[in-house]
């Protein structure tokens, strides 16, 4: 398979002019030259934090609190997760899935509440989808065990030190969210020495000077905590200090749109387009051990764009084109390993 456009080359996103050959799955060669296709070709995205159950509840819970809304045992989406049946969640789930992969986004992180019947549900959702999935068990041992790794709620909610061991032992990843609502359980979760750390929007000085220490990223989810009132995260000066990637977070409140996560990001910050691109893209790929750079190599996890749509025409810059402007209905096709349809 070959691919003509304008290619946006590397962990540096280089423009160039010319086509990418594909065989089995890798990007065999990326060649300049000049080509009439009116066409953008990006890393695909990776959505480093969601919890795409919540599908079976769009917008719902309008105008509660964070706490009302999510946290657990009793809140709104545990709730309605519980009332789900396993064929309801694994529907819902397919569809925001099948939504993100029509969107570009070739992995995702997600927190699957439910315990080892939560990872099953999501496997089932996974079977005939080419999205490449980390998927990180809640609520017990065994769920951890079940999947990938241990995603926690939050050290107010428990301490986690047998969770986080135990996810230690089996060399698997454990994530945390921290700082959320305030900056009282940013020491806790520091203490568990996480591989990822989620929100951070109440991260201060000493924290940032302890991330810099510890080189932990952050999972950052602008448009969800601008959803639940809970303020916004200093991306910038986090970026300063860490790896920094996006997340569309609780697909309740949140489309599982990488496009609309960069835009609002972009315009929320001085941060550079080339910059917002990497925290959709490559960092998030570091951080769930996959590639998405194109390189010679590497596995082809492509998101080609119509450059000539009625949005993206007359675009003069393209890494700001993807990032600023650029939408689900410009999607010419998405290239990704396993996906048949693209091979």
């Amino acid at each position: 398979m070959e691919i003509e456009g304008t290619i946006l080359r590397g962990h540096e996103f280089e423009p160039i002019e010319g086509r990418i050959v594909v065989e089995d799955g890798r990007i065999e060669a990326i060649e300049e030259t000049t080509t009439d296709a009116d066409r953008i070709v990006s890393p695909a995205f990776v959505n480093a934090h969601t919890h795409i159950g919540d599908s079976i509840a769009k917008e719902a819970g309008g105008g509660l609190s964070l706490d009302e809304l999510v946290a657990p045992p009793d809140g709104l989406k545990h709730r309605l997760l519980r009332e789900a049946s396993h064929e309801e969640l694994v529907a819902a789930m397919e569809r925001t899935i099948q939504f993100m992969h029509d969107g570009g986004t070739a992995a995702f992180c997600e927190f699957r509440e439910g315990g080892v019947e939560g990872v099953r549900a999501i496997e089932d959702a996974l079977t005939d989808l080419p999205v490449d999935a980390t998927v990180l068990g809640r609520e017990s041992i065994a769920a951890m065990e079940a999947s990938d790794g241990f995603g926690a709620s939050g050290a107010r909610d428990a301490d986690f030190a047998d969770e986080r061991e135990a996810t230690r032992e089996a060399g698997k990843l454990f994530g945390i969210h921290a700082g959320e609502r305030d900056a009282d359980d940013i020491d806790a979760a520091f203490e568990l020495d996480p591989d990822f750390l989620v929100h951070m929007v109440y991260v201060q000085s000493n924290h940032l000077d302890r991330l810099d220490e510890e080189g932990w990223p952050v999972v950052v989810c602008p448009r969800s905590n601008l959803v639940t009132g809970v303020g916004l995260p200093p991306i910038a000066e986090l970026a300063e200090h860490t790896t920094v990637a996006l997340g569309t977070d609780n697909a309740m409140l949140n489309s599982a749109s990488m496009f609309r996560e960069m835009e609002f990001t972009a315009k929320l910050t001085d941060l550079s387009a080339h910059e917002i691109l990497r925290m959709a893209t490559i960092n998030g790929a570091e951080l769930l051990d996959v590639d998405v750079a194109i390189e010679t190599g590497n596995t082809a996890r492509l998101c080609v764009l119509d450059s000539d749509s009625h949005n993206l025409a007359g675009a003069r810059d393209p890494v700001r084109a993807v990032v600023r402007r650029a939408g689900v209905g410009d999607v010419e096709r998405v290239v990704l390993p396993d996906d048949g349809a693209n091979s």
